[in-house]
């Protein structure tokens, strides 16, 4: 509950990585080259501890029903489960429940802010405000809608010197915009932007003075730093469960009670309704509104199970643990002739990406080098292809850090990246 007693930080655990890996069955996997997994693709999807995995077995092995449709003993107990990791959601980002609309991920969680408030709002002309930096999910479903609607979108640029948004430019934007949408920290450079001011801006200055609406995406900032969402002040915060440890394919779109009210529907069928008459209908008010359908019960309940499981660490330790680890690693690759580090890992807030690309190897080739040596990483435009272009590039290879990575893992990676370029390059 927001400004209330957080009991999920009562008793905090100090930052034991070694203690943390006997958690992950896969960390101890033997890859097909003989290698062990060092798993550096945590941008991406982070792994699951056991007490997750187990919480979505027992649900289908004790519990397995529908939710808020029957009265057996089954359907109490799934419902119960699947309501109770709403609460501990809740809490973990400082809301109230009736805030928190479960999703598939941040991409249905952005379309839904698009297609439930952007249509119920927008109209021709009006200005929606978004950045460079942005994943894809939050500048294509725009476009998509700009075309029925008529609407204009406008992007703040990205320097490519400093990796940082051009904030003279958004106080200049700002004005104008009906609605804001930017992200928290880039997938691609680590940058955490400066969502506080972004907010405050836009709900003072937006719209001609009338205040714009604002969404975070939180994606990449909600594995790493306790987002107090009720402090952050955003209209919409997006953020996926599987970045956090939690299992794929659920999410959640949080959002304040006043801004929920001027959404409609963007699903319809079974569970958001009141009544359904031939000739109308009438809908749920709050959450349920806007999960249509039998919803993603064991997703639900394993994204619970990891939220409990992060809550016995300090997020701030965590925090600083992934960034040594990145700014180690940017610092020494950098070293390595023709590799080229995106990203000021100097700075603090920065995240645990570090994307790079060699000047004469073709990245999926370093990749596939990588993985010989059991050492999984992105590779590609990381779903951000105009921040590429504005980087003059394509795409990069990309290792992003974890809690449960260790030094040893970081120096180990460094250490073949320098092998695989001396002898592809000698």
């Amino acid at each position: 509950m927001p400004n209330g007693v957080n009991c999920l930080e009562e008793f905090l655990m100090p930052l034991n990585v070694e203690a943390i890996r006997a958690d992950f069955p896969i960390l101890s996997r033997i890859m097909p080259s003989g290698k062990p997994l060092v798993y550096l693709d945590n941008a991406a999807t982070t792994q699951k501890p056991r007490q997750v995995i187990k919480s979505m077995s027992d649900y289908y092995e004790q519990n397995n029903s529908n939710v808020h449709r029957a009265v057996h003993t089954l359907a109490g107990e799934a419902t119960a489960a699947y309501e109770k990791s709403r609460d501990t959601i809740a809490e973990w980002f400082n809301v109230e429940r009736n805030q928190v609309i479960y999703t598939s991920g941040t991409t249905e969680a952005i379309n839904l802010v698009v297609h439930g408030w952007g249509r119920a709002n927008l109209e021709k002309g009006d200005v929606v405000l978004v950045t460079e930096m942005e994943h894809h999910a939050d500048i294509v479903p725009w476009q998509l809608i700009a075309k029925e609607r008529g609407i204009e979108i406008r992007f703040v640029s990205v320097d490519p010197e400093t990796y940082r948004l051009n904030m003279d430019e958004f106080e200049a934007s700002v004005e104008e915009a009906k609605f804001v949408g930017c992200v928290h920290t880039s997938n691609v450079l680590g940058t955490r932007n400066p969502v506080e001011d972004i907010i405050k801006m836009a709900h003072e200055r937006g719209n001609h003075g009338k205040g714009a609406r604002v969404l975070i995406d939180c994606a990449q900032a909600s594995p790493h730093e306790r987002l107090d969402v009720t402090d952050l002040g955003a209209d919409f915060v997006a953020v996926s469960g599987h970045k956090m440890c939690g299992p794929t394919g659920i999410g959640s779109l949080i959002v304040t009670s006043e801004v929920m009210d001027e959404m409609q529907p963007f699903m319809a069928g079974g569970d958001m309704i009141e009544d359904v008459f031939l000739d109308h209908s009438t809908f749920q008010t709050g959450p349920y509104r806007f999960e249509a359908g039998t919803p993603k019960i064991a997703e639900a309940i394993g994204w619970g199970a990891a939220i409990e499981w992060l809550s016995q660490f300090d997020m701030h330790e965590v925090h600083k643990h992934i960034h040594d680890l990145a700014a180690h690693t940017a610092n020494e690759i950098s070293k390595i002739p023709g590799i080229k580090v995106y990203g000021d890992h100097s700075d603090p807030s920065c995240s645990g990406v570090v994307s790079f690309l060699h000047e004469s190897i073709h990245a999926e080739d370093l990749a596939h080098f990588l993985d010989l040596g059991g050492f999984a990483v992105r590779t590609g435009h990381h779903c951000a292809q105009p921040l590429m272009r504005k980087l003059g590039i394509i795409a990069t290879n990309r290792a992003s850090f974890y809690l449960y990575n260790t030094q040893e893992e970081a120096d180990s990676f460094i250490a073949h990246l320098e092998r695989v370029v001396g002898r592809l390059t000698r």
